[in-house]
C-alpha cells in the first residue's frame, strides 16, 4: 500500500435528487474526499444548477463538472458556467471538459467532428477566458470563428480543467494541456496504460509537471455481492456495447456479448445480476465493504494516490456512498 493515504474523489450521475445530492455532499466533505464531479449528460438535471447549490451547502470540498462538451454548450458559455462556479464555491469547482459521447450526441441530431482539434481548441479558449484573455481565432481550422475581442465580464482566474479522455490521442491531449484527467479505467487494471499515455503527451510539451490522473473506477458496494452485482448491471446493459473492442477485449468480450443484458435491462427484466459473467464483473469492482476494500489495496499497491469512485454505487446510490466513505475508505 501507498505510504501516505491516498486522495479520494466521487463521481455522480446526474440522475439523482437535490436532497440525494445534498446528503452525499455533506457526507463527502466530512469524510475528506477531494472533489464531488457530477455529470452533465443530455437529458438528465443541469450539473451547473446543482453545483451551485452545493456551493451552498458546503464549506471546504471541491466541486466539478465531470463533464461538458463543446457540442452541445459553445466554449464561451462553458466559460461562463465555470467563472460563475468557481466565484460561488470561493475557488473550489473544475471544470470537466471532454468530447462527448457520439451516440448521446446524435440522439440531439449533433454530429460530433473532428473530436480531438475541437476539444484542444475547445480547452484553450476557455482557459484564455478564464485567464481574462480573448481566445486565438485560429484562422479557417477554428471550430468556433471567434471575432472581435470577446472577454469575460468577470474572470476567475485560473480554474482546473479535466480532459475526459478515452482514446491514446486525447490522453496525449491531456498531458500536454489539462490540469487533470478523467479517463474511466475499465477494467481498473488498465491505470498504467493510461499514465503512460498521458505521459507521452507530458513528455512533448514544456510543462514542467504532469496533470493529476485519478484511477476513475465504477464502484458498486452493497451489504452482499447479489446485491451489488443486481446495481452493476443496469449500468452495463446501458454502456457496455459503446465501449471499444481494444478495451473488451482485456477481458475477453466483444461489444456483442451485452446483447441479451440490454436486451434484459430494456424489457424490464428482474435479476440481471443473474446475466453477468465473471468477465464483465472485471471492468468495476462490485461487492460488499470487504470485497471492495480488498480489491481497492491491490489497487494501490501499484503506486496509485487517488482513487476516483462512481456509480452506480448499490441499489441505493446514497446507502452505498455511504458505506464507502464508512467502510471501505477508512480500510485505505
Amino acid at each position: 500500500m501507498t505510504s501516505t493515504r491516498p486522495r479520494f474523489s466521487l463521481r455522480l450521475n446526474n440522475d439523482l435528487t437535490l436532497d440525494q445530492y445534498r446528503e452525499i455532499a455533506r457526507m463527502a466533505e466530512a469524510a475528506g474526499v477531494e472533489r464531488l464531479w457530477i455529470s452533465h449528460d443530455l437529458y438528465g438535471a443541469s450539473a451547473p444548477a446543482l453545483l451551485g447549490a452545493l456551493a451552498e451547502a458546503t464549506d471546504r470540498l471541491g466541486l466539478g463538472i465531470g463533464i461538458m462538451n463543446p457540442y452541445t454548450v459553445h466554449p464561451a458559455e462553458l466559460a461562463m458556467a465555470a467563472a460563475t462556479l468557481a466565484e460561488m464555491s470561493g475557488g473550489r469547482f473544475a471544470l470537466g471538459l471532454g468530447a462527448g459521447a457520439e451516440g448521446f450526441l446524435r440522439t440531439a441530431g449533433i454530429r460530433r467532428t473532428r473530436p480531438l482539434a475541437t476539444t484542444r481548441q475547445a480547452l484553450l479558449a476557455v482557459r484564455s477566458l478564464l485567464r481574462g484573455d480573448t481566445p486565438s481565432p485560429g484562422g479557417s481550422e477554428s471550430a468556433f470563428g471567434w471575432e472581435g475581442e470577446p472577454r469575460l465580464w468577470r474572470s476567475p482566474g485560473e480554474v482546473p480543467i479535466y480532459l475526459a479522455a478515452t482514446g491514446p490521442r486525447m490522453r496525449a491531449l491531456a498531458g500536454e494541456l489539462a490540469d487533470g484527467v478523467l479517463a474511466l479505467a475499465l477494467p481498473p487494471e488498465t491505470y498504467p496504460d493510461i499514465v503512460s499515455q498521458v505521459g507521452a503527451g507530458v513528455t512533448g510539451s514544456d510543462r514542467e509537471c504532469g496533470p493529476d490522473v485519478p484511477l476513475c473506477v465504477w464502484v458498486s458496494v452493497a451489504p452482499d455481492l447479489e446485491r451489488a452485482r443486481e446495481a452493476l448491471a443496469p449500468k452495463l446493459a446501458l454502456y457496455g456495447r459503446e465501449m471499444s473492442p481494444d478495451l473488451l477485449d482485456r477481458v475477453g468480450l466483444t461489444p456483442g456479448d451485452f446483447g441479451p443484458l440490454e436486451r434484459a435491462w430494456r424489457s424490464g427484466g428482474t435479476n440481471l445480476g443473474e446475466s453477468l459473467t465473471p468477465a464483465m464483473e472485471r471492468l468495476a469492482v462490485v461487492g460488499d465493504p470487504d470485497r471492495v476494500a480488498g480489491r481497492c489495496s491491490e489497487l494501490l499497491v501499484t503506486g496509485v494516490d487517488h482513487l476516483s469512485f462512481g456509480p452506480p454505487f448499490g441499489t441505493d446510490p446514497v446507502a452505498g456512498v455511504g458505506l464507502l466513505l464508512d467502510e471501505v475508505l477508512p480500510r485505505l
